[in-house]
């Protein structure tokens, strides 16, 4: 036992000295390109250097952590510290909508943003007190694997696939289109290509060494993310509160803000474009309340206004104007049904900027009411889900013992921290920047970065010049926010180096959780299906050689279905988590702290959880085009609020309804639950 204890001490010695070398030379790299811009390096290479010297990196770590041995590639030989554990579970956590959508949805959103940041946060304390050292005492590879055996059946473990591949797939599509966004922008690739590009380096890793590989990669890759999400909010820290931990002073910032808010409201030509916009969604929804006789009234003023033109022998160009509106005007009454509906919508549009700092904006208290709903039902999934995540959970099985799992969590917590207190900042800071010198600006000399984003996706920025007056107006600007983060330092005027360092660190981001999130899937296939039910006599070699296939095919369907552009990263990533809380929470925690919870009552509870959130979703959600009324006001990414519950409650009835579990079942739940003197696989005792 001693030689395991010194050989596991040399070896964290040793990984602490290589990643004390590799930050050095990451931060050297970034000086050195910094120095390349000023003697006139282009923007293009700059971007390929970040693009393709960090994939490079992954890339090389994925081929020397390769690996075909069963403990390795599922669980990383259950020997990573839980310092490392701990950065690469916050790599893993650090997906694409918290690195990209966090700080966009906090600039939109405001005090209602700080949802997510509860609910990520606060679900760490239930992963800590009620799943996290269970699982790892539990041991085995993965979620299903826990189901399976505390409940016992093939059904069981397949609802467990089922589950666990609908939640991950969802999830990895967000860091998949967060892949495509950043290397598309930033390299000038189109994004099917910059999609492609990407998958590369995520497969390179997880495929050659599975969780050996994907941890020592999101190690690195956390370094680099943290780094290149602190230094733009430093930069503009100093620029606007003087010191270099604005998140400790940004509320002077905030007041300003506050301050432009009014402001904005307040002026006369704000106010124009915002009656105008109220006159189209009326005219909308006026049309869509008869859209047969709507559609044929246009259809003839339009034609009557050109014969018109012509029979008075107008001027060419009134002429040519009246010829695009007859070719311009719906097909036919379906097409004209949408754009009315979007006509409709405009009336979001109507009201002044959303107060940053004021909490549950609403027109009446009735809104007011919906929007705290909606406040509560964000934390509740985004905590449950993160608690129920299985690449989350995977990770803890991957530490030396019991107790290491224990202290993984508190420093996983402090690496997410570390971002999670820093996004309310920047999204502060960007937004006095925008109403500072984007707001009032000439549209003759709209700032580069605008025209470079409308190019990447004019859904995430489109700028009109409603009202022909050629200024800008705060209404005539259309923002997503999986834009802030990365356009940040651009709209700061920071250098382009900066603008790379941040591409870098989402792409870090994006693909830690697609290595996690695609070795699930992969695992989810190649183990608990292929090997646990279809051929338990299957050889090391193979079980390992089907998962790594595996992985490249839900890449590849992955990638397609990213092209498809279902939602924006931050709904994609909400669903995950109402998928994940709906279906894996209830049977995790009752199976650990409830002995009476059995069979039938996790096969029913699971899928009707799963059942009911899926449901809630596809009906709800405008990218199926169902569109039923909400419950309660509650968004479709809430829909875990339903989910939860229901297979809580059915797996108390039906287990209350049928047999108990047998005294085998009851044993291992005590085994599970209370700390004991053997040892584990480290040598380490279990406490």
């Amino acid at each position: 036992m001693s030689s395991q204890v010194f050989s596991q001490k040399t070896f964290n010695q040793s990984l602490k000295k290589y990643y004390t070398f590799y930050t050095g030379g990451f931060i050297g790299f970034v000086i050195a390109l910094a120095i390349a811009e000023q003697v006139g390096m282009s923007r293009a290479w700059i971007g390929y250097w970040f693009l393709f010297a960090t994939i490079g990196l992954y890339a090389g770590i994925g081929i020397m952590s390769r690996t075909a041995e069963v403990a390795e590639y599922y669980v990383a030989g259950r020997r990573v510290p839980a310092f490392f554990n701990g950065m690469a579970t916050g790599a893993d956590w650090m997906s694409a909508a918290s690195f990209i959508g966090m700080a966009g949805t906090l600039f939109l959103g405001g005090f209602d943003g700080l949802a997510w940041v509860m609910g990520w946060t606060g679900g760490y304390c239930l992963v800590a007190l009620f799943l996290a050292p269970y699982l790892r005492k539990f041991g085995q590879f993965t979620i299903p694997d826990f189901l399976a055996e505390r409940y016992g059946g093939n059904v069981v473990r397949t609802i467990g696939i089922v589950s666990a591949i609908t939640c991950s797939f969802v999830y990895v599509v967000a860091q998949i289109y967060g892949v495509g966004l950043i290397t598309s922008r930033f390299t000038g690739l189109e994004f099917g290509i910059g999609v492609f590009v990407g998958l590369s380096g995520i497969l390179v890793c997880s495929m050659l060494g599975g969780m050996k590989a994907v941890t020592w990669t999101q190690v690195a890759q956390y370094i680099i993310l943290i780094i290149a999400y602190m230094t733009p909010v430093v930069w503009l820290g100093i620029k606007h509160t003087g010191i270099p931990v604005p998140q400790l002073a940004y509320g002077y910032t905030l007041q300003k803000v506050t301050e432009l808010e009014k402001k904005i409201t307040a002026d006369p030509k704000e106010q124009e474009v915002r009656k105008t916009f109220a006159d189209r969604a009326a005219a909308g929804r006026a049309a869509l309340a008869d859209p047969e006789k709507a559609y044929a009234e246009g259809k003839a003023r339009v034609e009557k206004n050109l014969a018109d033109l012509k029979a008075a022998n107008a001027p060419a160009d009134k002429i040519a104007e009246a010829e695009k509106a007859v070719a311009a005007y719906p097909k036919d009454e379906v097409m004209a049904r949408s754009v009315w509906s979007r006509e409709a919508g405009l009336a979001a549009r109507t009201g002044g900027p959303r107060p940053h700092a004021e909490a549950f904006v609403g027109k009446d208290e009735a809104a007011r009411n919906t929007a705290r709903l909606n406040f509560i039902g964000i934390v509740f999934c985004m905590m449950f889900g993160t608690a129920a995540l299985p690449h989350i959970l995977m990770r803890y099985y991957t530490t030396p013992s019991v107790q290491q799992a224990r202290v993984s969590v508190f420093w996983s917590l402090f690496f997410i921290f570390l971002l999670y207190f820093t996004a309310p900042c920047l999204a502060v800071l960007a937004k006095y920047d925008m109403y500072s010198n984007l707001v009032g600006s000439s549209f003759a000399s709209l700032p580069a970065w605008a025209a470079a984003w409308a190019k990447v996706d004019p859904g995430l920025l489109n700028i009109t010049d409603v009202n022909h007056d050629g200024i800008v107006q705060w209404a005539e600007v259309v923002i997503g926010g999986d834009l802030i983060v990365l356009a940040t330092p651009e709209i700061a005027g920071l250098p382009y180096v900066v603008s790379g360092l941040v591409a870098a660190g989402g792409l870090a981001a994006a693909l830690s959780t697609a290595d996690g999130l695609l070795l699930t899937i992969a695992n989810a296939l190649s183990h608990d299906l292929y090997y646990k039910m279809i051929d338990p006599n299957a050889s090391t070699t193979k079980r390992v050689t089907i998962s790594k296939a595996l992985l490249v095919v839900v890449a590849i369907v992955a990638a397609y279905v990213t092209s498809l552009k279902p939602g924006d990263i931050l709904f994609l990533v909400g669903a995950a988590f109402s998928l994940a809380a709906s279906a894996f929470f209830p049977p995790l925690v009752m199976g650990v702290f409830w002995k009476r919870a059995n069979k039938w009552g996790a096969i029913i509870g699971m899928a009707a959880g799963l059942a009911i959130c899926v449901y809630y979703m596809v009906t709800r959600y405008p990218f199926f085009g169902i569109n039923m009324p909400l419950w309660f006001g509650l968004s479709p990414v809430s829909a875990g609020m339903f989910g939860l519950p229901v297979g809580i409650v059915t797996i108390f009835v039906v287990s209350m309804l049928t047999a108990p579990p047998s005294r085998k079942v009851q044993e291992l739940v005590e085994h599970v639950r209370y700390p004991n003197l053997l040892t584990d696989t480290a040598g380490s005792q279990s406490r």
